[in-house]
Parts: structure tokens; sequence; C-alpha cells
């Protein structure tokens, strides 16, 4: 049973994600951990899911301790203090998904292994309840916030006050239950939008992308800010537009993340579908690549004791405060980075190439066919990679197809120097005729 994608486990509400489900991952999980903290994203399943999580821990024997409506990033912090943590979001996606994500004392979430075991016990369907005496306490802690914010203070410098105007878009999402505070804290002038909680996310799609922050766009050059920061549903991402409202690409904001962070000689650890701007911007840097997802890119940068990493959808990864991709911290970072040189000027700097990228629907149990058939066909255009999907170098560019970890799609990614658009339509071309 093959229940955890690339960030966690994710789908449909009441079709793909069910109390049932949720209870038989609580079951697996308590019998295995004596303490669990908990807290969930504005989800309107949200509390739904989290009760029946609670329910198979305690019936497990584990002990539990809520904190409620929360960030991804300030539940992986309050982790640090127990076995596990459990946090009930479905991040970036539409607000009829949900989902589950485990987290490990030291903010990385489960790993291959960790989720394996998850889901070998909640295939074998042979829970363990304990003694009606040994049934896990349930407890709540209001604290989870505040420690979030006093460990990134600890971490960032106060700026003079107000001497930077921020527009900041939470996305009706778990981000306005601090980082309005946080960046006000720092001496940010703020001006909030959409920061109250809603898991209908009635204002804008939870993902942080160009196409979803035109109100910020315009908000950003109607306000004369600095700069625009925006976050998805549970906080965990964050992207930003410059003081021209020019929506800053994520490979843009990678290259420029990590030529802060990285050392001289470090190392720098992106996924397989990361610009060649990264690689240029950053000769002095190793770059290393791996799967699409926080967790592998997360492990790769504690296996490799890298200086930096992240995903150019918007997962930025601080190693010195966590393993957890953290959208709070991040918007603390930049805004930081800013004041010496604008967002636009950093652009201006970077190498920029053409890129493309696109998705075509298929149904989960054709994903590996389809790949199959892929990996036949791209081979014959360059030299290949299948650390995820596949992807094939070439003179003049790059090529990468590959499964979705959370939706029903082929996600197709071209980068070149000239002709991005003739790649990219190869690429295409090739999955459609392997759904034929």
């Amino acid at each position: 049973m093959k229940l955890f994608g690339s960030s966690g486990i994710r789908g449909i509400t009441n079709k793909e994600v069910t109390v049932d489900l949720a209870l038989k991952v609580g079951l697996a999980l308590g019998s295995s951990k004596k303490s669990a903290v908990i807290g969930r994203d504005p989800r309107i399943a949200g509390e739904m899911i989290e009760h029946a999580l609670i329910s198979g821990m305690v019936s497990a024997g584990c002990d539990v301790v809520r904190i409620g409506l929360v960030t991804t990033p300030t539940l992986a912090h309050a982790t640090r203090n127990f076995d596990c943590g459990v946090m009930v979001t479905a991040s970036h996606n539409p607000s009829e998904y949900v989902g589950i994500k485990l987290w490990n004392p030291d903010g990385m979430a489960f790993d291959s292994a960790q989720q394996e075991e998850i889901e070998e016990l909640v295939a074998a369907g042979d829970p363990t309840y304990v003694e009606w005496n040994n049934i896990g306490n349930v407890t709540t802690n209001s604290n989870a916030v505040r420690e979030h914010s006093e460990m990134i203070m600890s971490h960032v410098k106060p700026i003079k006050p107000a001497s930077l105007r921020v527009v900041l878009d939470c996305g009706c999402g778990a981000g306005g239950t601090i980082t309005p505070y946080l960046l006000r804290e720092m001496g940010c002038d703020i001006i909030t939008l959409n920061a109250q909680t809603d898991g209908y996310f009635p204002a804008r799609n939870p993902e942080p992308n160009d196409a979803n922050l035109g109100l910020l766009k315009k908000a950003v050059v109607e306000f004369d800010a600095d700069l625009g920061i925006a976050q998805d549903g549970d906080a965990d991402r964050m992207m930003a537009v410059d003081e021209n409202g020019v929506f800053v690409t994520g490979d843009e904001m990678l290259a420029i993340f990590a030529g802060y962070e990285c050392k001289p000689g470090g190392k720098l650890v992106v996924p397989v579908d990361t610009s060649m701007i990264v690689d240029d911007a950053l000769p002095d840097s190793n770059v290393v690549r791996t799967r699409v997802g926080d967790v592998y890119v997360a492990e790769e940068i504690k296996r490799t004791k890298a200086d930096f990493g992240g995903e150019p959808s918007g997962s930025w990864i601080f190693p010195q405060v966590s393993y957890c991709p953290d959208g709070i911290y991040a918007a603390a970072r930049i805004i930081e980075i800013v004041q010496d040189v604008g967002l636009a000027e950093l652009r201006r700097r970077l190498p920029q190439y053409p890129t493309k990228r696109g998705t075509v629907i298929c149904n989960n149990e054709r994903k590996e066919g389809v790949m199959n058939m892929v990996r036949s066909e791209m081979g014959t255009l360059g030299m290949v990679t299948d650390i995820d999907g596949v992807r094939v170098e070439m003179d003049d560019g790059w090529l990468l197809v590959r499964p979705s970890g959370t939706e029903p799609k082929i996600r197709i990614t071209a980068e070149a120097r000239t002709g991005v658009d003739e790649l990219y339509e190869i690429g295409e071309n090739i999955v459609k005729e392997a759904l034929t």
C-alpha cells in the first residue's frame, strides 16, 4: 500500500484521505511512539482528520499534545520536545484536499524508511490496542507560535523601525497566525492581504505562484512597497514580488538565498527540476541535485552537511534553524537581504534562461507504465539521469519529465538558451503519445 507521496499523505477529503485512513495512521504511529504533538492548517477537514489521528494514537498508548491551528514550520519546531510531530495539511493544494505529514524532532519529515514502516503497519490491518488504563493522554499547549517566533527572532537582526514597507499575502492560510506579527516585530511597516484564516481559501488558490498573486503584485506597486511576500496554506512555502510588482521566480529565489547562505566551496541541494541559473550564479558552490520533494532535499542536506537547500516551488530549508521548509523564517531572511540591495537589482544580476513548465493529466495507476515509455523515448535525445523521473541534458538546455508525487499529473519542465518552446513540445508530445 503506497500512502506517501513526495510530501506526506495527501488527497481529496473523504475520497482519498478519510477518517478511517487517519485512524489507521494514528494507530500505526502510536504503536511506535510514546509522545506526539499535533497541529493543523485551516482546511475545513482539518479538525475531522485531527480527531481521528488523535483517537488512533492514544488508543495505542501514545500521549498527544494539541497545539491547534498553526503553520507547518511551527509544528515542526514544536516537535523538538516530542518523539514525533503530526501536521494535518495539504499545503499548497486546493481547498478540497487534506493530508497528513509526519515529523522528527530535528525538524525533518519522516524519511522513506519511516514512511514505509507506517505503510506496512496500516496495510497489515492488525492494530495493537492498549489496556484501558494505558490509553494515552490528550492535552493542549498554546505556546507553540510564541516559541517559534522567539526562535526566528534569535536568528535575524531587527531592522530600523518602518524602514521597509512589506505587503504580506497569507492567502487565508495558517501564516496569518504568526507572520504579520513577526515581521512587525522585526521593524517592518506591514500591509496584510488575506490574513484571516479560512479553509475555503476564498481569496486565491493556496499555491503562491505567479498566476495566483495578481492582487499582491498590484498592491506592492499601489502602496509603493519595498517587496511583497506570499505564503501557501500552511506557510512552509514562501515566494516574493519585487518593488516593481514583478514576481520573483523560484529559481531566482533559490539563487538569491543561496548567494547569502552558501559559503565558498559549500554545498547547495536542489531538486532535479531546478534551473541552470543556480549553477551559473554560484560557480564556487557544489550544486547537488536530488528527487523532487522537500523531504528528499532535507535528507540530502543532512547527509552532505550542506549550507542550504530548497525547491523552486517555494520551499526553503535553512539547516541552521531546521530541516523543515520554513516560510516564516524565509520571509524574515529575505527582508534582511533586501535592506542592502533591492530584489529587482538582485534579479538583474542573475543569468536568465527561458524556462517552460506544464502538466499533463495522468491517473496515478498509469504513471508507472507511462514513465517507462517516456524513458525509452527520451533516451535517444541525450544524456539521461533518472534520480526522479527522466531528465535529459543537451548542449543547449535540458528536459525533465516526472510524475507528480501529490497529484494525478505528469510534470514537464524545459529550459534552453534558445528554442525552449520546441524543447517543451518534444517532451509534451512524448508524454501524450505514451498516454494513447
